[in-house]
This record gives C-alpha cells, structure tokens and sequence, in this order.
C-alpha cells in the first residue's frame, strides 16, 4: 500500500519493465514513442484496502467526536500531517465524504460541498443506486473528475478551506 508508483504513457513501470513487460529502456530509445508522459503516484488502493481505510476512519471519527471537550461535536473535520491533510465533511444524513490534499491545497470546504451535490444529482437521484452500495454510474463519474480537475489546476476550489 505503502510504495510509489511510476507510470510511463499510462503503463506502470516495475523495475526496468512496463505491466506488459516491455523493456523502458527500449521504449524510450524509440522515437516513436515521443512525446512521453512520466506520472508519478502513489499505488492505487484495491476495494478490500478502501473499505478497511474507510472503516478505521470512521471509527476515528466516532471517536474524536465523543471525546472531543465540545459538547455536541460532530467529530474530525480535518486531520493535519506536514505531508497531507484529510478533510471530513459529514452531511446531515451521516454520508461521510473524505479528502486527501497536499497542505497547501485551498477551498477544499468547497470542494466537499460541490462532492456532495454531485453524489445528490448522480447517486441519490438514480433509480437504480442502493445507499451504501458503490456507485456505479458514468455521470457521477465524468462530473466527480471534472470536479477534482478543476480544484487541482486551480489550487483552490473557491474561497475558504
């Protein structure tokens, strides 16, 4: 979970070879193959890694709120480390929606609340959707990357954060 990933024209790199086991070396001696596009990120997470991340936080959420010294807290609405910062919004019904951003990254209130009308309009909205079920839908799909889109080139989603 842990280690970094490096992607050369969408095929992650292992070693000195691609997914498919071509040699990157020899790709990128290929004129062919130019322009390239180098992407470094982070391993993506399987649907078992997820869930297990997702159940932990809302424990730690359950948590934070109970022994919070507010009375009537609604538990963690940003954890802060000098790398990320996790933001939590929780909506009245109790849907938790959760963010990881670089430290400096600004308007990710907005972005939460633009998440959430998303998940209204395309999941909520969609006869076939079961709550708690994953969503699996093109719309929410195309306008929930459109929506991150815009707040990474932006670096800013609106005004607050």
């Amino acid at each position: 979970v842990g280690h970094a990933v490096l992607a050369i024209n969408g095929a992650e790199v292992n070693g000195r070879l691609t997914a498919d086991g071509k040699d990157i070396m020899e790709f990128l001696g290929n004129p062919a193959n130019y322009p390239v596009s180098i992407r470094f990120g982070r391993h993506r997470l399987s649907s078992n890694e997820k869930l297990m991340l997702a159940s932990m936080f809302h424990s730690l959420f359950a948590i934070g709120s109970q022994l919070s010294p507010e009375l009537g807290s609604s538990g963690i609405e940003m954890l802060e480390t000098d790398t990320f910062k996790l933001h939590c919004f929780q909506t009245l019904t109790g849907i938790k929606f959760v963010v990881l951003a670089d430290p400096k990254q600004t308007g990710i209130d907005s972005l939460l609340r633009k998440i959430y009308e998303i998940y209204s309009d395309f999941a909520l909205k969609n006869p076939f959707y079961s709550l708690e079920m994953p969503i699996r839908c093109e719309l929410f799909d195309q306008n929930l990357k459109l929506a991150l889109e815009v707040a990474e080139k932006a670096g800013s989603f609106g005004p607050g954060s």
